[in-house]
C-alpha cells in the first residue's frame, strides 16, 4: 500500500523536521514497508534522512529549470535537496490557480521526460457528479497525460470529499476505481477525507493501492495511526 502525506499549506520548517524524524522512526520501529510519501511546504524541503520506503516530494513545481517566474519553484530549487517525487494536477491547483489540462500536461511532460515519480490528481465537483458526469469528466483530465509512463501514480480525489470530512462511499470509490483500471495500470490512490477511522473502509475496495492524505496527516500522531489502522486492513 500507499500512504501519502500532503501538507498544503501547513506547518513550519521547525516541526516537518520533528514530524519527519518521528515519523522514520515509527516507520522503523513497526518494521513497516508500505511506500509512504510526505509533501511539505516549499519553505520546509531540506535533505532529510529518512528510511527507504519514505519519500519526501514538492506539492507542486513550475516546468523549468529557473527563469523569470515570481512565485514559483523550479528545478534548480528542488533538485537541491534532491527530489524527484512530484504532485502534479491537484484540484486546488485548478481551481484556485487556474492551471488549464493544457499546461498540467506540459508540468507532467517536462517532468516525466526528467524522470520523475508523479503521483497525478484528478476528482470532479459535486455538480459534475450530480449530473451524472463523473467518468467523462475524469477522462478529459488526462488529456495529455501518458498512463504509460513507469514512474506515475493516480490519485482520485473528489473535490466534494476534500477537507469537508465526508469521504465518497466504499462503492463511490469502488466505481471510479474500477473504471480507472480499465485504462490505467499506474497504481490508484485515494484522497478526500481519509482519516484513522474509515482507512479500512477505503483500503478494502479492490482497486485501491493507497490514500493520498490532507488535513489528518497534518500531525505526525494522526498519520502514523492511520499507517497503523491499514497495515492491519
Amino acid at each position: 500500500m500507499i500512504y501519502a502525506a500532503n501538507f498544503k499549506t501547513n506547518n513550519t520548517k521547525a516541526y516537518t523536521k520533528e514530524y519527519i524524524d518521528k515519523l522514520s522512526n515509527f516507520l522503523k520501529a513497526n518494521n513497516i514497508k508500505d511506500e509512504v510519501f510526505v509533501f511539505p511546504t516549499f519553505c520546509s524541503l531540506d535533505s532529510y534522512e529518512v528510511p527507504k520506503n519514505l519519500t519526501i516530494g514538492a506539492q507542486n513545481a513550475y516546468p523549468a529549470k529557473n527563469g523569470s517566474f515570481t512565485g514559483e519553484i523550479g528545478l534548480e530549487q528542488i533538485d537541491e535537496f534532491g527530489i524527484k517525487t512530484l504532485l502534479i494536477g491537484h484540484s486546488e491547483r485548478r481551481e484556485i490557480f487556474g492551471e488549464t489540462q493544457e499546461f498540467i500536461a506540459k508540468k507532467f511532460n517536462f517532468f516525466k521526460e526528467l524522470g520523475f515519480k508523479i503521483i497525478y490528481c484528478i476528482g470532479e465537483s459535486k455538480e459534475i457528479r450530480d449530473e451524472g458526469e463523473t467518468l467523462e469528466y475524469l477522462w478529459s483530465e488526462f488529456d495529455g497525460i501518458d498512463l504509460e509512463y513507469d514512474n506515475l501514480i493516480v490519485a482520485y480525489e473528489p473535490i466534494w470529499a476534500i477537507g469537508t470530512g465526508v469521504s465518497a462511499t466504499k462503492e463511490d470509490i469502488d466505481e471510479v476505481l474500477s473504471a480507472l483500471r480499465t485504462k490505467v495500470k499506474a497504481p490508484l490512490l485515494y484522497g478526500g477525507s481519509v482519516k484513522s477511522s474509515n482507512i479500512n473502509e477505503v483500503l478494502s475496495v479492490k482497486d485501491c493501492d493507497g490514500v493520498l492524505v490532507g488535513s489528518a496527516s497534518w500531525r505526525v500522531e494522526s498519520f502514523c495511526d492511520i499507517i497503523k489502522e491499514g497495515v492491519k486492513a
